[in-house]
């Protein structure tokens, strides 16, 4: 618990710095006039002020998807947690960038910092799934995984409780709402060097052996760890058999290119679900309900999600993974269709409003029973040690561009769809859930060498298609323990 919980803090991180710019947007916006008036005796422009905004914004997301390919070489060559703890470098020197900005009056700054925390957090969120994988026992994985998404909406819900006016979010302390994160770095940064390194990179990267069975004895409690040596050891024989697997290689080979496409798809679900849509309506929707306070109905959609987070926790080993994300996908559809006529009547029928709200807290509750924690761990689980370095930096490289695609188009698409516009994620997650029935198998209970050599099977199988049914079975994921 002590390493899973010092690597959430880099999931706590992300989770932060995603929320933290959206409650002092006006305040940071009068920060901008004034330094323009400064500088050039003359107020902002709109349309310049807009673009500044939006860059300050969208380039969290830029520093996200370059941080994120990288992981495969650092990872590598530098451990699981060495890793981390590399990476809080840049956390700190955000923290510097985005808390002095105010006194040097620079917003340059101020933008700078959004792209280097954005490297940050492109690292942990590749970093962080990756060793909780691979220090887990296999029975725990997909709950101890689920922590990092669970890290991650607390951190969003720290965000918009700092951001609140009387508490960090007014026009004198926002410097230090932005550069909160340098806390959370400096606590990882102490406890991180008495964690243990992952036993499965020291093993297999590294041929330690004996560390390995040491660092294992001290996860597990236990002097019985010949099965997860065994199991890594398979492994090992494995990836020997294999060429070093290289990002090319992931789309090249059949052996992998089905498990790469899962990967990217369920990235893809989480980020075009239409969750960050649902946020940016939520506080025009309480508005209209008559809430008084709006910020602090976001703040309660931000405890639905944190509490539904813990349920996924819970249920994860007992229900699966297949099964978990296929609830939350449709759920979120029908939420996202009640949304819709809710809002087109929200002028003739006055109590849709309720019902709005409802749909919100209903989308939400089921984005965090699949789509949101699962995408992330999962991808660990898809592939073994030798690719799956390279496979999350591609799946968390597609998560950041479609995170950046949504934000950059959003606000152009409901412009011109106005409330319809939630239809497309509809749409859109229905045919996630398509891919999922079909495509996407169940890990629960597996090792990774299993869930590989599932996929080698229908490799091998994809040109004959007179598959036998259990072979179907293989494809489909189907676990016959649910």
């Amino acid at each position: 618990m002590l390493a899973v919980g010092t690597a959430v803090i880099g999931s706590l991180q992300f989770g932060y710095n995603t929320g933290v710019i959206n409650a002092p947007q006006s305040i940071i916006e009068s920060f901008y006039n004034e330094t323009w008036t400064g500088r050039f005796s003359e107020p902002i422009s709109h349309t310049t002020l807009t673009a500044l905004w939006s860059l300050s914004v969208a380039i969290f997301s830029v520093g996200g998807m370059i941080g994120s390919f990288s992981v495969g070489i650092i990872a590598d060559r530098c451990g699981r947690r060495n890793s981390m703890l590399m990476a809080n470098v840049l956390a700190f020197i955000a923290a510097v960038f985005m808390g002095f900005s105010k006194l040097a009056a620079s917003f340059e700054m101020l933008i700078i910092g959004r792209f280097i925390v954005g490297l940050y957090s492109g690292l942990c969120t590749s970093f962080v799934p990756m060793y909780i994988e691979e220090i887990s026992p296999t029975s725990l994985r997909g709950a101890l995984g689920t922590l990092h998404q669970l890290g991650v909406v607390v951190g969003i819900l720290m965000a918009q409780i700092f951001g609140i006016e009387s508490i960090m979010g007014s026009a004198s302390l926002w410097p230090l709402l932005l550069g909160f994160t340098v806390l959370p770095a400096a606590l990882q940064c102490c406890l991180l060097p008495v964690c243990p390194e992952s036993p499965r990179y020291l093993l297999i990267n590294c041929n330690e052996e004996s560390k390995a069975r040491s660092i294992l004895v001290k996860l597990r409690g236990s002097d019985e760890v010949s099965d997860d040596m065994q199991e890594m050891k398979e492994e090992s024989q494995q990836m020997m058999r294999e060429r070093k697997v290289t990002i090319p290689e992931l789309f090249r080979s059949p052996v992998y290119r089905q498990p790469i496409l899962v990967a990217i798809v369920l990235q893809l679900s989480q980020q075009l679900s239409g969750i960050n849509a649902v946020f940016y309506y939520s506080t025009g929707i309480f508005e209209r309900a008559g809430v008084a306070q709006p910020v602090y109905a976001t703040i309660g959609a931000g405890v639905v999600n944190t509490v539904f987070t813990v349920v996924s926790l819970f249920v994860v080993e007992r229900v699966g993974r297949r099964p978990l994300h296929l609830t939350g996908l449709m759920g979120m559809a029908v939420s996202a269709v009640f949304l819709t006529v809710a809002m087109a009547l929200l002028d003739q029928l006055s109590w849709m409003s309720y019902v709005s709200m409802a749909a919100i807290f209903s989308f939400v509750a089921f984005f965090e029973v699949g789509p949101g924690p699962i995408p992330w761990f999962i991808v660990s689980e898809l592939f073994s040690q030798g690719p799956r370095p390279a496979a999350v930096a591609v799946a968390g490289f597609c998560n950041w561009s479609a995170n950046f695609l949504v934000g950059m188009c959003f606000q152009y698409v409901e412009q011109l769809c106005g409330p319809y516009v939630f239809i497309i994620f509809a749409a859109l997650l229905l045919s996630f859930f398509v891919f999922t029935y079909f495509k996407v198998p169940e890990t629960k209970g597996r090792t990774f060498d299993e869930i590989s050599a599932g996929f080698r099977q229908s490799a091998g199988q994809g040109a004959d298609k007179y598959s036998a049914p259990e072979e179907f079975n293989t494809l489909r994921g189907d676990d016959p323990d649910l």
